[in-house]
């Protein structure tokens, strides 16, 4: 299968960092279709042997063991070709048409690794040079949109241009394998499937947690915040994947439904329920790894009166059948004490205990970052004696050591995916706008609200508040259990 894969933003961040990489990783793996090409296109006025020239220096700031020797990227760097292109200019689109009808590959993606807000100017160019035939597929990344009528604008604007089955709405951490296996957890197996529900779950904790600052990003992360970052994308994401019912089929259509379903279930907010049930926070000075740190509003190009929140924790409930009473409880955050994604699903204690002292309950661990894998904790005898207090045990998989030779990253999972022109791993327009109408009214209350994040030190699990949250349930993080 031929295909034209073009960057717009191709001397971006997103496409040298990660893009690239993960196009040379399924190169290198032999997983990339066959007849393909690359192409960057920017405003930078460069041939395609310079632009492969400044690709291969920033290929030696990426991770050792993803970096090409020179054999290898000589072949892959045949691949990659470059444009000059102004955004702006109706007829540089006309251009790119022309250079992409040369052969007339049998798929066309355009990956739009641009600002999002130029995601509305682009489509509509696209539209009006005709490149949205049926073949033709367009990759939005995250952030889609600022708000609610921002998101709704930005799906208008690609549904006047492209059918809903053109339009890839990314989310890296939905190609993550380990997010992958949830799917496989839950609904290829029949072992967790009878205790997934309230009867058997206290509770549900969603941690996706950073030790980096906001780097060079500052006056994007300062625009953005946590909370459109990271819950209202990755977060909720995976709370639908664990809570949603099965799908009919595999069918991109039918696990949609499903997740869509759980979105419109959980608990709206109100300002009432956003100042009990939902923390926001912003790092000071710490130390991370034993380095000190600044603060976030030392951080380069911070506003110094900035409220803009790097920790949010919340909890929320799903009002349907299965989950009725169980809480779920999400968190992320930078400068905290460790890179750590994780889904923790805490079963509730034995009904009647018959061994002495305190028995914990079980709980299974769905490890996304840095370890990929599943912990399964349990209570045993060390069989010393039958009057002794029982201890926990952990049976653990570690799916990077039990699938080593077939492990793909995320970026290099979803471009196969739009290649192939499977949707099941992107997010669907009225999944989107249903998470935002969900976290619209937190961002309401908060620009009402004057006192802005509580602090929190850098190097820390964030503001005291976010395990009084929690506690007052009866529950503990699980850092803190």
């Amino acid at each position: 299968m031929s295909f034209d894969l073009v960057f717009f933003g191709g001397t971006g961040d997103l496409t040298w960092r990660k893009l690239m990489p993960a196009l040379f990783q399924a190169f290198r793996h032999g997983k990339l279709p066959e007849g393909g090409r690359i192409l960057a296109v920017a405003r930078d006025e460069q041939t395609d042997e310079r632009y492969r020239e400044w690709l291969k220096e920033r290929f030696q700031e990426v991770e050792a063991g993803k970096r090409p020797n020179d054999e290898e990227f000589a072949r892959f760097s045949e691949l990659v070709h470059y444009r000059r292109m102004d955004l702006s200019q109706p007829e540089h689109y006309g251009k790119l048409k022309e250079w992409l009808s040369e052969r007339n590959a049998d798929t066309v993606v355009l990956y739009l690794a641009t600002s999002p807000h130029l995601f509305t100017q682009i489509c509509q160019q696209l539209g009006a040079a005709g490149l949205n035939g049926p073949k033709v597929r367009v990759v939005l990344e995250k952030p889609l949109g600022h708000d609610l009528a921002s998101a709704q604008e930005i799906n208008k604007v690609v549904r006047s241009v492209f059918d809903e089955t053109q339009a890839f709405r990314i989310d890296h951490y939905l190609g993550k394998p380990s997010v992958q296996n949830l799917m496989a957890l839950r609904f290829g197996n029949a072992l967790f499937e009878p205790l997934w529900r309230r009867e058997s779950i206290a509770n549900i904790q969603i941690t996706l947690a950073e030790g980096l600052g906001v780097g060079t990003r500052g006056p994007f992360y300062d625009s953005t915040g946590a909370l459109r970052d990271m819950i209202q994308n990755h977060a909720l994401q995976l709370l639908t994947m664990i809570a949603m019912e099965a799908p009919s089929s595999n069918d991109a259509d039918a696990i949609r439904d499903e997740k869509l379903k759980v979105l419109r279930a959980l608990k709206p907010f109100t300002a009432e329920s956003v100042a009990r049930d939902v923390v926001r926070g912003q790092y000071r000075a710490g130390s991370v790894d034993g380095k000190p740190v600044p603060a976030y509003l030392d951080e380069g190009k911070i506003p110094p009166d900035s409220h803009t929140e790097t920790f949010v924790a919340l909890k929320t409930e799903i009002q349907n059948w299965r989950w009725a009473g169980v809480p779920f409880y999400l968190r992320t955050g930078k400068r905290l004490a460790a890179r750590d994604a994780q889904i923790v699903i805490n079963f509730r204690p034995v009904p009647h205990p018959i061994f002495p002292g305190s028995s914990c309950p079980n709980r299974l661990i769905i490890k996304l970052q840095p370890e990929d894998g599943l912990e399964l904790q349990l209570m045993a005898n060390k069989g010393g004696s039958s009057t002794e207090a029982l201890s926990p045990v952990s049976l653990d998989l570690d799916f990077d050591k039990a699938f080593a030779h077939t492990r793909v990253g995320a970026y290099e999972r979803l471009l196969l995916d739009a290649i192939a022109g499977r949707l099941n791993l992107f997010v669907r327009s009225d999944e989107q706008e249903q998470a935002w109408k969900w976290v619209e009214p937190i961002l309401n209350f908060w620009k009402q609200d004057s006192t802005g994040p509580r602090t929190y030190v850098a190097g820390s699990w964030g503001p005291p508040a976010a395990s009084a949250l929690i506690a007052r349930d009866g529950h503990s993080w699980i850092e803190e259990c």
